[in-house]
């Protein structure tokens, strides 16, 4: 049987109703992750390529925390507002991607939990891929 172990790479607060991460096995499931800072403030305002870049940041100490890399992501889905400037992201996801990319689904919806957040993404990765 596989153990559920929470990834927390850093503080995390009693409110919070979810972890950042949930290892089962050799699986990583990211929670959705907005383009928040340490102070809870959005990255990037108005800007959805910032905010993308700014949550991939914050997976690289939850990846390092579970023993992986970007290069174990094999899915994200991205929860987006508006597709204006969202072809934007592509070039942000080059930076911390390589071929062959993650599997990846966008979804286009009408609010985010924080009013200033243009996406948020999850994503799952396997810690025992190996790119071929």
């Amino acid at each position: 049987m596989n153990r559920y172990e929470a990834i927390m790479p850093g503080p995390w607060s009693d409110k919070l109703t979810f972890s950042p991460a949930i290892r089962v096995g050799m699986l990583l499931f990211i929670s959705g992750t907005t383009a928040t800072d340490e102070n809870r403030n959005i990255v990037g305002v108005g800007d959805i390529a910032e905010q993308t870049r700014q949550i991939f940041r914050k997976w690289e100490p939850i990846l390092k925390a579970a023993g992986a890399t970007f290069d174990n992501v094999v899915e994200t889905t991205d929860y987006y507002l508006t597709l204006e400037g969202y072809s934007q992201t592509a070039d942000v996801r080059r930076e911390f991607f390589r071929h062959p990319f993650p599997a990846a689904t966008g979804v286009q919806v009408a609010g985010l939990i924080r009013p200033e957040a243009l996406i948020e993404i999850k994503g799952i990765a396997v810690l025992d891929a190996v790119r071929g």
